[in-house]
């Protein structure tokens, strides 16, 4: 399945910036299938699309994300995407 997973930032940029490189280092180490991500333009968030075997394997892959466990996230969405 194809998963998106939109987040938005807390307003605390000082730690944001403290967790931006682990946040990074742990979405590329995956090795995720289809993987493709990055901030938004103003940063104030940004997105990740990928390849799961399940809507269980994808909310745990976010669950751990280094921004969710850091409290950094404002508010996120997990989705299932069909792309047409």
């Amino acid at each position: 399945m194809r998963v998106s997973y939109v987040y938005f930032m807390t307003n605390e940029p000082e730690r944001v910036r403290e967790v931006a490189s682990q946040h990074a280092s742990y979405w590329h180490g995956l090795g995720l299938r289809e993987y493709l991500g990055g901030p938004f333009a103003d940063r104030s968030g940004g997105l990740i699309t990928f390849e799961a075997d399940s809507a269980e394997e994808a909310s745990e892959l976010v669950a751990n994300d280094p921004f969710v466990r850091a409290g950094l996230l404002e508010s996120r969405w997990v989705k299932e995407w069909h792309v047409e």
